[in-house]
């Protein structure tokens, strides 16, 4: 990375190094300038820790992983979770089928439906970063795309948590995808928060618009007889009567 492209993860001011490399690879943190704190202390700790205070939603953490690191696997995990969310729909389609022909599952797994669910899924996620981006694209004009669309896709890492609760279900499967609906939201407010260094209201209201945006998008979709989206839905009522 060029001069003056990291960012310290405590002040957000930047800094053309994390750290001095001396002789016998003896390594020093940058302090940065302005706090008077380590640039990055997140360089020396292992990635186990960096991804438990990720999913903890901390800032400093937030930081070191979208300004700080070369991270550039946003676009893989971002098909990965629209694959989890995909199958977590289509389970819901069919998970209540039950049957001893082992062919089945193999004739599942090639059904077109589940081609469709993952088309839904991906459309339901260009809304709703779409309208994110529109939002602050009218209130900051100089916003960057690029890095604000790479932060949201990273924070949607919580999605893969759908493949569990498809695994261990139970009664509380309903409670369960909330709790991991919730935590993708809030991972999605907090990288924006990050990324343009704004107030917790900015961000909270950019992904309340891309929410509703991706509603909106779910809901006409839900329109159309034929969507396997409207079977989705309509198991969900019918489960809910009963």
């Amino acid at each position: 990375m060029g001069k003056a492209e990291f960012r310290c993860i405590n002040c957000h001011e930047k800094a053309t190094e994390l750290h001095r490399d001396y002789s016998n690879c003896i390594l020093k943190i940058t302090i940065c300038e302005s706090c008077k704190k380590p640039v990055d202390k997140y360089i020396e700790y292992d990635p186990v820790i960096i991804l438990i205070d990720a999913i903890l939603c901390k800032t400093q953490a937030f930081r070191h992983i979208l300004f700080n690191t070369t991270l550039d696997i946003h676009w893989k995990l971002c098909v990965f979770c629209l694959l989890c969310e995909a199958y977590f729909r289509w389970f819901l389609l069919h998970g209540s089928e039950s049957s001893s022909d082992p062919a089945d599952i193999i004739r599942y797994t090639k059904e077109w439906e589940f081609y469709g669910l993952f088309g839904l899924a991906a459309l339901e996620l260009s809304a709703f970063c779409g309208g994110v981006l529109a939002f602050l694209w009218l209130l900051l004009p100089t916003v960057q795309p690029e890095q604000l669309l790479r932060a949201l896709l990273l924070s949607c890492y919580g999605k893969v948590l759908l493949i569990p609760a498809v695994i261990w279900e139970h009664d509380y499967s309903p409670v369960s995808l909330a709790l991991i609906k919730l935590l993708v939201l809030t991972s999605n407010t907090q990288a924006v928060r990050v990324v343009l260094n704004s107030s917790r209201r900015l961000s909270l209201a950019a992904v309340c618009v891309g929410l509703l945006s991706e509603t909106c998008v779910a809901r006409m979709s839900a329109a159309f007889p034929w969507s396997p989206h409207a079977r989705v839905l309509f198991g969900e009522m019918v489960g809910s009567e009963t």
